[in-house]
């Protein structure tokens, strides 16, 4: 008995020590394999954080066992990454579901714009019954701001309502910054006063650069203050904003004091900041400290190069802009996008063709030809150069072609004297589809006045007003002018009256719109109205000015507005204002005292100068100062047909037809033709044209008929041809017919058959009316009674019961 107890705790004791092995033993496996665990996390971890990708998956394929920071980091270095696919590939391989894990890669699809998938996994979270975190709310909200998905917003701010989230300080400064970024800056605002009690320094930047991104430069400047006055820190992402704010608004002062508070809190080294210090110096016309910190950046950033151009460019230092470039170039520094539309810009005002070239063949290495940006600035550099046949082709590269695009070749053709292409290419734009902007519109109307198409200018008014465009002071500016140079001086009354804010633009294009229709006292009364509402006159405005005066005969008045304009604006007389002067001077027959103004001109005087001294000497018959004016023209403009032909129509009215005839055989001999008188009427939105005894009309025949009829009935009422118009030396029934067919009288009859009686008649010519149809109109628009309004390119002639609104000067 003893034996056998001796024996049973003896094998009591061996299996003890045995069970304690084997326990020791699994103890220590788990404690290796744990340790190994740990270990190939870390590994894991280190490799995803310095982006060693491909290593990491290596890691993490070996791992004999893994856990859900294992599944999460691998998840979070592809989705970070932007490897999307193999991240959501990964996840769905993942044995467990987290929230963390669910977050990892919606937050990687955030972060890389995917909005769908983004969105579709966090409604898919949410059916899986997983509840997502603030930190997938925070993503979320991020993409929003980012995209500026408002409605998506919107319905993450009903879920956390609905979650209770509204309450967590991160998703409430996601709210505030998404809310500001859709441009919905008064809904941040009230949730940024519903967190009074806890506002972070995320929320407080997210405040004030929402405050500056929509425009509200001073509160931006107001919350920045209440900030600092409640001892919340700023930090890189505070500071830009408010220096964006402070540049807005031109806050030097208060931008000068951010700086020293930035300098102050350690971020003075910070890229961002420094570049944000350089734009708001620049923006704010502090052009040496602009530069100083710029010298000062050890990193050359250039986005702050860029800024510094283009605060040059926006103050007109186009030279300084151009130099900065160059100091680019020679430090090798990489441009972008950004730089050369500043450049083109530059070179454009300045008219550099050849520095043109060498920009445009950098940009075509460099490789930056085909961004809109840039391809749209070459277009707009072309085309203001004058050069319309590069500009056109520039435009052709540009492939997704905006309103930028259209814009910039339309106003070119507008303003450089092509205005019917210009309607053309604004045809092909709405038919492409691109909407247009108040600057094409503006640009359009201005083509518009320039052919006198009053029918398609009053349509683009009609969708200015309907898709409302009208609030634009370009548009409205321009639709003054437009209106007023087609005859319709009570229409551009009526759109001035109209308008909220006005300018000297705006003053000036309805001066000179009462001017050039004969209403000259009006045009100086409302000349009065502007001095007295504050707004000083410019050039053109006194060109309206003189040139009323001229037109109305008011000598007196017009000398006091010449005199005036050094005197009282500073203004420097132009060649353009001596001409007005010596047209009114011409005007009253005071030819002397006409030439001796020009004798005195501070200026060189140019072509129009001596062409209007021509036109005067050919009214009153002074051949011996009317051939001095002709020799000046002639060495001005060696080409020009206008000198020969006022000298050759001097000469055939003084009865000196041997002179005339040399004159009409010596521009043969040079090559130069006169341009050929046109007249045309806009009907039904089609132009009809005449020349001098055309038969080309498909109604010529009833023309002609109407010719021959209103020729006898004015005869009657006492209409005699001036033979000093029928300027070739033919006997007198040949003279007869050719004053008869003139171009003005093939339109007139022509309007007579089609415009509907009491609708006024709108005739433009090319050259300036002859005297005898001048005198026709005034006896057609008697005996007709119709309401005539012809314009030539000196000014409109509204003839109404036989008497015309110019003054009859010929």
């Amino acid at each position: 008995m003893h034996k056998l107890n001796s024996r049973i705790l003896n094998f009591a004791y061996t299996a003890s020590r045995e069970l304690k092995n084997i326990a020791f033993s699994c103890f220590s496996y788990r404690t290796v394999g744990t340790k190994t665990l740990i270990n190939s996390n870390r590994l894991l971890n280190e490799l995803s954080k310095s982006g060693r990708i491909d290593k990491a998956r290596q890691v993490f394929d070996k791992m004999l066992s893994r856990d859900e920071f294992t599944w999460n980091t691998m998840i979070a270095a592809y989705s970070i990454s932007g490897r999307l696919s193999e991240a959501r590939e990964l996840f769905y391989e993942a044995p467990t579901k987290s929230p963390i894990t669910w977050s990892t890669l919606i937050s990687g699809y955030c972060r890389h714009e995917r909005e769908t998938e983004a969105f579709e996994l966090f409604w898919q979270m949410q059916m899986e019954g997983q509840k997502p975190s603030q930190f997938t709310l925070g993503s979320a909200l991020r993409l929003c701001s980012t995209l500026g998905l408002f409605k998506r917003g919107e319905q993450i701010h009903g879920y956390t309502i609905k979650t209770s989230f509204d309450s967590c300080d991160f998703v409430l400064a996601g709210l505030v910054d998404m809310y500001a970024k859709c441009k919905r800056i008064l809904d941040a605002e009230y949730l940024f006063g519903m967190s009074s009690n806890s506002r972070n320094h995320v929320m407080w930047a997210a405040m004030v650069t929402g405050y500056s991104q929509n425009g509200e430069g001073l509160k931006a400047i107001r919350c920045f203050q209440a900030m600092r006055a409640e001892g919340v820190d700023c930090n890189q992402f505070t500071f830009p904003g408010i220096l964006t704010a402070c540049a807005a608004v031109s806050a030097l002062i208060f931008g000068a004091q951010v700086h020293a508070c930035i300098v102050r809190s350690g971020f003075g080294a910070n890229v961002f900041v420094q570049s944000a210090l350089v734009d708001m110096y620049s923006k704010c016309g502090d052009f040496s400290s602009a530069q100083r910190m710029l010298e000062d950046m050890e990193v050359d950033d250039v986005v702050s190069w860029n800024s510094l151009i283009v605060g040059c460019v926006r103050c007109e230092l186009f030279r300084e802009a151009l130099g900065l470039f160059e100091k680019m170039r020679v430090k090798d520094m990489k441009t972008d996008h950004f730089t050369y539309p500043s450049v083109l810009n530059c070179l454009a005002v300045m008219k550099e063709i050849e520095n043109s070239k060498s920009v445009h063949c950098l940009i075509i290495k460099t490789g930056f030809e085909a961004y809109v940006l840039v391809g749209n600035a070459l277009v707009d550099m072309y085309a203001k150069q004058g050069n319309l046949n590069w500009a056109y082709q520039m435009f052709t590269l540009i492939l997704d072609k905006d309103v930028v695009s259209w814009t910039s070749l339309v106003t070119g053709y507008a303003h450089n004297g092509f205005p019917e292409k210009a309607i053309g290419l604004f045809r092909d734009m709405r038919v492409a589809g691109v909407y247009p902007d108040q600057f094409v519109i503006a640009s359009i109307l201005s083509a518009c006045a320039a052919l006198a198409v009053l029918e398609f200018g009053q349509q683009i008014h009609a969708n200015c007003t309907k898709s409302g465009l009208r609030s634009s002071l370009s548009v409205d500016n321009a639709l003054v002018t437009m209106y007023a140079k087609c005859g319709c001086i009570e229409e551009a009354n009526r759109i001035f009256d109209s308008m909220h804010a006005r300018n000297v633009i705006t003053w000036t294009a309805l001066i000179v719109g009462y001017a050039q229709n004969g209403r000259g006292r009006e045009s100086l009364k409302f000349y009065n109205q502007m001095i007295a509402t504050g707004i000083d006159p410019d050039f053109i405005t006194f060109i309206g000015l003189l040139f009323a005066c001229s037109h109305a005969g008011l000598e007196e008045n017009g000398r006091s507005y010449f005199e005036s304009m050094d005197k009282v604006y500073g203004i420097k007389p132009g060649p353009e204002h001596y001409a007005c002067m010596i047209d009114l001077l011409g005007r009253a027959a005071k030819l002397d005292e006409a030439e001796e103004l020009l004798n005195r001109m501070t200026v060189e005087p140019d072509a129009t100068v001596w062409k209007t001294l021509l036109a005067a000497c050919r009214v009153h018959g002074n051949v011996e100062l009317g051939e001095r004016a002709a020799k000046n023209l002639l060495e001005l403009e060696p080409s020009n047909a206008v000198p020969y032909v006022l000298l050759s129509n001097m000469y055939s009215a003084a009865g000196r037809w041997e002179d005339a005839a040399r004159i009409r055989r010596l521009m043969k001999s040079v090559g130069i033709s006169k341009e050929p008188g046109c007249s045309w009427i806009e009907m039904n939105s089609q132009v009809h044209r005449f020349m001098s005894e055309d038969r080309g009309h498909p109604r010529t025949d009833e023309i002609y008929s109407k010719v021959d009829e209103v020729m006898i009935l004015i005869k009657e009422a006492g209409y005699v041809p001036d033979m000093n118009f029928a300027l070739h030396d033919v006997d007198d029934e040949g003279k007869l017919l050719g004053l008869a067919y003139h171009s003005e009288k093939l339109a007139i009859a022509f309007a007579l058959l089609a415009v509907p009686t009491g609708a006024p008649i709108r005739i433009f010519k090319n050259l300036r009316v002859c005297g005898d149809c001048h005198t026709a109109m005034k006896y057609i628009s008697r005996v007709f009674h119709r309401h005539i309004i012809l314009r030539d390119p000196n000014c409109f002639h509204h003839f109404k019961k036989g008497n015309c609104s110019c003054g009859d000067y010929w």
